[in-house]
């Protein structure tokens, strides 16, 4: 019988996920911190919610036994102020959760076959220049790059030598139902889609099936661990990723935000700049080298898929 867990589930990627696998597991579990909500109109009866804090061992744990695969998607969300309280959950969620997950499975008589822990393509530095990929992409600095290697530290000095680990560099993912092509969408549709900053910095995204299909590829692919980054083959800028979207939803016009009014904006609504003016410059190389054929490689096409 084959049992996939699923660690923080409930969100936006979380139900891409369930949603994607739920033909292909006879037993899926979702580990959760709250009660089955809004993912439960995606899941079948092979399905059910665990309740964790994801920070102690518990019962929870037990469940981890047995299992083919573990996925971990526990982390806080980092659209926020990054006030010390932010920045203190944002850390924790991430370092808590997978530190007990290594702990769990270390205890494990029938560890996962294989550990899929999300990361985040922010760990490269800002790059107009360069295209980072696994081997030679240069680590960046500042609070979220900080956040994300102490997130793949605590994933790879995990005790777990039965289980394989694949740490996903994920890109911003473009979906239907959530995620930042929303907040874009209803921002260009007011008028307001014109380029943020300078336009120029590069643009790093995944479509929401190439997201699922190469968590599946991952897992079926024995010889793939470490990390790998988890984008599109062809980075954007957020000029082009503007007009394009323009051009998608039929918008003639969009007024520019020069980066003095991205802070005043920011502030208001209580996130930080950095999501739209860093330059994410990421490329899959580890990904096409195993064989990985991408669904959407072009971005046009995948904002009119996703937008119509």
């Amino acid at each position: 019988m084959k049992k996939l867990i699923i660690a923080g589930g409930t969100g936006f990627l979380g139900s891409v996920i369930i949603s994607y696998f739920k033909d292909s597991f006879d037993e899926i579990v979702l580990l959760s911190r709250l009660p089955a909500g809004r993912q439960e109109s995606t899941i079948k009866d092979n399905s059910k919610t665990v309740i964790w804090d994801a920070k102690t061992i518990d019962d929870w744990a037990t469940e981890l036994d047995g299992a083919d695969v573990l996925i971990n998607m526990t982390g806080r969300s980092v659209d926020c102020r990054y006030h010390q309280k932010n920045k203190d959950l944002i850390l924790n969620s991430r370092v808590d959760s997978t530190t007990v997950l290594g702990e769990a499975i270390a205890v494990c008589k029938n560890p996962p076959k294989v550990w899929l822990n999300s990361s985040t393509a922010t760990i490269y530095r800002h790059s107009l220049d360069k295209e980072m990929d696994e081997e030679h992409g240069e680590i960046g600095n500042g609070f979220s790059v900080s956040i994300a290697k102490a997130w793949e530290k605590a994933f790879f000095e995990a005790n777990t030598p039965s289980t394989r680990k694949v740490a996903l560099r994920t890109a911003i993912v473009l979906g239907k139902e959530g995620g930042a092509l929303q907040p874009m969408t209803t921002m260009t549709k007011l008028g307001l889609g014109g380029k943020q900053g300078s336009g120029d910095q590069k643009f790093s995204w995944i479509h929401e099936d190439d997201f699922v299909q190469i968590i599946d590829f991952c897992i079926k692919n024995s010889e793939i661990d470490g990390v790998i980054n988890v984008v599109s083959p062809h980075p954007s800028d957020n000029k082009t990723l503007m007009r394009l979207l323009r051009k998608t939803l039929n918008i003639p016009f969009g007024i520019p935000a020069p980066k003095p009014i991205l802070e005043m904006g920011a502030f208001l609504i209580r996130t930080e700049t950095e999501l739209l003016l860093k330059s994410r410059n990421v490329i899959p190389k580890r990904l096409l080298e195993h064989g990985y054929t991408f669904s959407y490689q072009n971005l046009e096409t995948a904002l009119k898929e996703l937008t119509t």
